[in-house]
């Protein structure tokens, strides 16, 4: 896939500081396949809905994290996907040429380039997070009490520990921005 920046690999098995690693140097084969599994089927729904526009899985992140980050600056949402600026001028040129997103230049600072998502846009951006907010809230449901919590945190431990307050923070300014204000 020509959007993932890859870097050196590790020579031997990735080495945890928690108390819970495993014992042995076994790759951990039934997680990992899950992983891969549950990755699969989660994005499958909002791949057939996006294949009817002819876009593709860049064209979905994009479209959530303008959708729920409005005037997101095209350098931070470089910063978020983690891929290169060409790949993302691409996926950006049709989202705005098909009229799902539009681009603003900063008030203070006109060299900025602002995205917010239309309403064609954010119509279809809430239709992929609500197929897959159905999967989710199947899946959690099945758990249990505590289980949106335990997935939580489970997932914030795979992030890169550098990076999970960021994450954290750009995920808790879009929660605040999303709440009525009463």
């Amino acid at each position: 896939m020509a959007d993932i920046n890859i870097g050196g690999l590790p020579d031997g098995p990735a080495q945890s500081t928690t108390a819970s690693k495993p014992q042995s140097h076994e790759p951990i084969w039934d997680l990992i396949e899950l992983l891969f599994f549950a990755y699969r089927d989660f994005v499958s729904d909002p791949d057939d809905v996006l294949a009817k526009f002819g876009f593709g899985r860049a064209h979905h992140r994009v479209m959530h994290f303008v959708n729920r980050h409005p005037g997101i600056k095209v350098a931070d949402l470089l910063d978020v996907l983690k891929i290169t600026k060409q790949s993302l001028g691409r996926v950006l040129k049709q989202l705005v040429d098909e009229g799902y997103v539009t681009q603003k230049e900063g008030e203070n600072d006109r060299r900025q380039r602002l995205l917010y998502v239309t309403p064609k846009g954010e119509q279809l951006a809430m239709k992929l997070a609500g197929l897959q907010t159905e999967r989710i809230a199947r899946a959690l449901g099945e758990l249990g009490p505590g289980a949106h919590e335990a997935a939580r945190r489970f997932l914030v431990a795979m992030i890169d520990a550098d990076g999970r307050d960021s994450v954290q923070r750009l995920i808790a300014r879009a929660d605040r921005a999303r709440r009525p204000r009463t």
